[in-house]
């Protein structure tokens, strides 16, 4: 891959002045964290699209076209997540300009399919030990700008790749806490089939993949029915959804004599605010789990995963 855009590169003229840091635009934080974790001191990473705020309906402002010119290499998930920014990713990628979509190097057997034929679920950050395959991607991105760190990317891709495993273990376990009677993660959109893949859980969402699909009467009430049907006591909000639907199945159970609650908040499409630890890729992971598994009667260790990886690991 890297001669490869190295080639692409020397086409079309494209050269980075050597010394200065990398500019690398990012559309989203998931992918934002995966370029710091490779870049380091060598990259300055800025993210497109901020807390809070839904990529499938995201449209880049003039700024963020600004921003996109600017840079010397954009990253971006793929697989449609952000629908409608493609159209300006096309441009800039037909100038010359590297841009890599990192959830799409992984290979088609891994991924889920999406609601359309011939697409594929997006939200592959979801699957902690699959994310960390878009990390060799990323470091020949980052080579490529920059032959003369080239080996200190690819090692910091490995480092994080062994860091991202023994995180997916952590939150392998405390998932396997929660009874197998109650592995129902019920949300506002479907977001997070990977992470019922990866971790155990059956995963229903009200709305589908694209918070852009409308949730009709027949979906609440389809949802009302799992509710009572399987005494499920907890659901879930995110924080880049509106929760009017959550509410709504919520009202719908209690209309039919069973009491299920709001068990948290959840991070899907968008990470926390930046300082915290939301705000971070792992943050944001161990808040989810941490969360489900607190709603849905599992235990959380004290002290999260940095407690259980100093006594797990050598």
């Amino acid at each position: 891959m890297k001669c490869i855009l190295m080639l692409w590169l020397g086409l079309f003229g494209f050269t980075v002045a050597r010394g200065e840091p990398v500019l690398a635009v990012a559309t989203v934080g998931m992918v934002a964290d995966l370029v710091r974790m490779v870049g380091g001191d060598e990259v300055d990473v800025v993210t497109m699209i901020g807390e809070g705020v839904d990529p499938h309906v995201y449209k880049p402002t003039r700024n963020d076209v600004v921003l996109l010119q600017r840079a010397d290499v954009v990253f971006y998930n793929g697989l449609l997540l952000e629908g409608r920014m493609a159209d300006v990713l096309n441009r800039v990628r037909g100038r010359g300009k590297p841009v890599v979509a990192v959830a799409e190097v992984i290979g088609e057997a891994r991924l889920l399919a999406g609601e359309e034929a011939g697409h594929h679920d997006p939200h592959v950050w979801m699957d902690v030990r699959l994310w960390a395959e878009a990390l060799p991607p990323v470091a020949d991105a980052l080579a490529a700008l920059r032959p003369e760190h080239g080996e200190r990317f690819r090692e910091r891709a490995a480092i994080a790749a062994l860091q991202l495993e023994a995180f997916d273990r952590y939150v392998r376990e405390v998932a396997e806490s929660i009874p197998l009677t109650k592995r129902v993660l019920i949300t506002a959109h479907d977001a997070f089939h990977y992470f019922g893949r990866a971790y155990g859980l059956e995963v229903m969402g009200i709305q589908g993949l694209s918070t852009e699909s409308e949730a009709g009467l027949h979906d609440i009430n389809r949802l009302v029915d799992v509710l009572v049907a399987r005494g499920v006591g907890a659901i879930f909000v995110e924080t880049s959804v509106a929760d009017k639907n959550v509410r709504a199945l919520v009202e719908g159970a209690r209309a039919r004599g069973h009491a299920v609650v709001i068990g948290g908040s959840l991070f899907s499409d968008a990470m926390g605010a930046p300082g915290t630890p939301e705000g971070t890729y792992l943050g944001m992971i161990e808040h989810n789990i941490h969360v489900i598994a607190g709603a849905l009667g599992g235990s959380v260790p004290e002290g999260g995963f940095a407690a259980w990886s100093r006594e797990e690991l050598p």
